[in-house]
């Protein structure tokens, strides 16, 4: 249990009928929209309310605070990105790779999550700085990812010339990550970086394969 489940008006009381079953879940579904479209700013109960077709009084029956609301919300939204991580858990398949080919496709997979949930992340990303949760749940899940793409990658053979190859590994997942994030959350111009997306992507992976052939 996190720390925010641990305090009544955080938690969600589940829908038990079918009715309200789905309800709940036309709730979720808006409230992602909503933070895609216009991030946290546009996140209010009753922008919610009218995109999912419910009633105020349907979201109080599950939540006490518009806070609540908006961590389940964020809870399910990443729920469908991080089912993604899995992408990373075939070891047998990602031992076959040579180094060089685990690279190209640890770092692709990861662009690929960002460009699949962009419109969430970008919202997510700008939210974690100044909602102590978010951060602190989202700081779980992205450990979760680091863990896996570090132990594909050590699978494949990298940085296995380095007095500690998990440490320079795992350096390498959190510059590419750092590298998408500020991408995602605030354009590909903001850094000064290529505009082209294959030029990106070729530029991160090269980055990450000299860093760990280094």
């Amino acid at each position: 249990m996190s720390a925010a489940e641990g305090v009544p008006e955080l938690g969600v009381r589940p829908p038990l009928q079918r009715r309200s079953r789905e309800a709940w879940a036309r709730v979720l579904e808006a409230g992602v929209s909503i933070l895609e479209d216009g991030g946290y700013e546009a996140f209010t109960i009753a922008a919610v309310c009218e995109r999912a077709g419910v009633a105020p009084r349907a979201l109080y029956e599950r939540v006490d605070t518009k806070d609540a609301l908006f961590l389940a919300v964020y809870d399910h939204g990443m729920a469908a990105i991080v089912a993604e991580h899995v992408r990373f858990d075939d070891s047998t398949a990602w031992r076959r790779l040579s180094t060089a080919e685990a690279v190209d496709r640890a770092v692709r997979e990861l662009v690929g999550l960002f460009r699949r949930h962009a419109r969430l992340m970008r919202s997510v990303v700008l939210i974690s700085g100044v909602h102590p949760e978010v951060n602190r749940r989202g700081g779980g899940h992205v450990r979760d990812l680091g863990d896996r793409f570090t132990a594909r990658l050590l699978d494949a053979g990298a940085a296995s010339a380095e007095p500690d190859p998990e440490q320079r590994v795992r350096a390498a997942f959190e510059v590419a990550f750092s590298a998408l994030v500020v991408r995602t959350a605030y354009g590909p111009g903001f850094s000064g970086g290529p505009s082209s997306e294959r030029a990106f992507v070729d530029g991160l992976r090269r980055m990450v394969g000299g860093f760990l052939s280094a």
